[in-house]
């Protein structure tokens, strides 16, 4: 993204104090030109980005008048042990920090301007659901929400609301990070009985990824028996190919052309980091990826109904897109899709970086067999938060803040008190890297096996009736 690339180059005080001048006068000469919000948003970021640098480099706050002494005293010893210099990279496409910790979520929230899921919002979903909050939630694994309770406030009114999420079929196989936002999504269906849309992106990998059209559409299939996998209900849940759907669906176009026309190409190169040479599909695709925001891209569901409220859940790198749908919905007389952002799941190697589906050896693959998980992921390759020898283990701990076979175990061991227990006894030594490896290889291996178990069960005729485009059964 622009916002994580413009900074570079600027690195003394006075260039960074130089730089913010001009980015603070562009910031106003956009707001009294009454400018397009997500480019006055744009350019807000890029400045919020600049005064961390400066007192990054400076220690101190940036203040307008007042530019650095000549012989004020820079720290250069290279990047802080806990990655607290650097700034994190996240954009639809690439997450990397130098934090071992992982991203940090606090300061993504401020740069994106979305709000933090307190404690009150989780009590919220669960009286109004009058479901155990996900543990997900409960552990903040879902962190961030864009109107969440503006949802919550018409459904408690008797007005429901739909579910839109997706997946980027770019391999056959999906691996375990790929399930995080499908089994929260399916979770969210369930308390609330509502219905659900899935948006297959097989026309992004093909302007993305060196792959052929056929190969795009191919993954796009097996990539949902794996959705279909989780356990979704056939009669409240349509998936789609945008390959397929785009072309049968006049009304879905028609509202991709609406957002495309309200949209400069300025803009998405602000939002998204486009340049001059990338090819024009990419420049189009985020109204495509935009329209299923709009209950009346879906007529055979919503029977052309364009208030209906959508609810997007998703990992917190695709919010670009869709602070672009929520500047442009009110302009095109649609209501504002309400988002839940989730942190990446992390490699395992590291929480540097997310799971890829290109990199065998970062990702437990949902193919994997038993001895696979054990032998060839975990035992090689997973980053431990252990101490180099046992004796330095068992008098002063791990650290399971940056240990990958912890950080998996918050995903998917469901007992918040077992899991409580392991972080306590590894933090204090009690427990060995090596142990706390074997109970995460016998929670995944299980949870594999079932889910590919339940995979064999989904045929080509149960994909199809997923994928047809039709009523579905719900009550607004």
């Amino acid at each position: 993204m622009t916002d994580c690339q413009e900074g570079e180059g600027a690195k003394t005080p006075m260039e960074l104090y130089e730089r913010l001048s001009v980015q603070g006068d562009k910031v106003r000469s956009l707001k009294t030109a009454k400018a397009e919000k997500a480019e006055i948003d744009s350019a807000i970021q890029l400045l919020l980005k600049l005064k961390t640098d400066y007192k990054q480099v400076t220690g101190q706050d940036y203040k307008a008048g007042c530019p650095p002494s000549e012989n004020m005293n820079v720290s250069d010893n290279g990047p802080a042990a806990d990655g607290t210099g650097d700034e994190d990279s996240v954009d639809p496409w690439n997450v990397s920090t130098t934090n071992a910790k992982g991203v940090d979520y606090d300061k993504l929230i401020v740069r994106f301007g979305s709000t933090k899921i307190e404690k009150d919002l989780v009590d919220r979903i669960e009286k109004v659901s009058g479901q155990k909050p996900h543990r997900f939630l409960r552990r903040g694994i879902f962190f961030s929400h864009r109107d969440m309770h503006q949802v919550l406030d018409a459904y408690e009114k008797n007005k429901s609301f739909y579910l839109y999420t997706g997946r980027g079929p770019s391999s056959e196989a999906m691996h375990v990070g790929h399930l995080i936002p499908f089994i929260f999504t399916k979770w969210l269906q369930d308390v609330f009985d509502i219905p659900l849309v899935i948006q297959m992106t097989d026309d992004e990998k093909y302007l993305w990824k060196d792959l052929t059209l056929e190969e795009c559409h191919r993954f796009t299939l097996e990539n949902a028996k794996d959705i279909i996998a989780c356990g979704f209900d056939v009669n409240k849940t349509f998936i789609f190919s945008d390959l397929e759907y785009m072309g049968a669906s006049p009304e879905f176009y028609r509202n991709v052309v609406k957002i495309q026309k309200h949209v400069t190409f300025n803009q998405v190169k602000g939002i998204f980091g486009f340049t001059d040479s990338d090819c024009i599909g990419k420049i189009c695709f985020p109204a495509i990826q935009a329209a299923p925001s709009f209950s009346n891209s879906f007529p055979q569901i919503f029977g052309g109904r364009k208030d209906v409220q959508c609810l997007i859940p998703c990992a917190i790198d695709q919010d670009p897109y869709f602070r672009m749908t929520r500047d442009v919905a009110p302009r095109i007389g649609y209501p504002k899709p309400a988002l839940l952002h989730s942190t990446f799941f992390p490699a395992l190697q590291g929480a540097q970086t997310k799971m890829s589906a290109s990199d065998v050896n970062s990702s437990i693959f949902l193919t994997d067999t038993p001895k696979q998980i054990k032998n060839k992921v975990i035992n090689k390759h997973a980053f431990s938060g252990g101490k180099d020898t046992v004796e330095e283990h068992r008098k002063y701990g791990g650290n399971p803040e940056v240990d990958v076979s912890f950080m998996y175990l918050t995903f998917f061991l469901e007992d918040d008190e077992q899991l409580e227990k392991i972080r306590q006894d590894y933090s204090s030594g009690a427990i060995l890297t090596g142990e706390l490896k074997k109970i995460l290889i016998e929670t995944l291996q299980p949870m594999i096996a079932q889910h590919q178990e339940r995979r064999k069960q989904v045929n080509e005729e149960i994909v199809k009736q997923f994928m047809t485009p039709r009523p579905l059964n719900f009550n607004l």
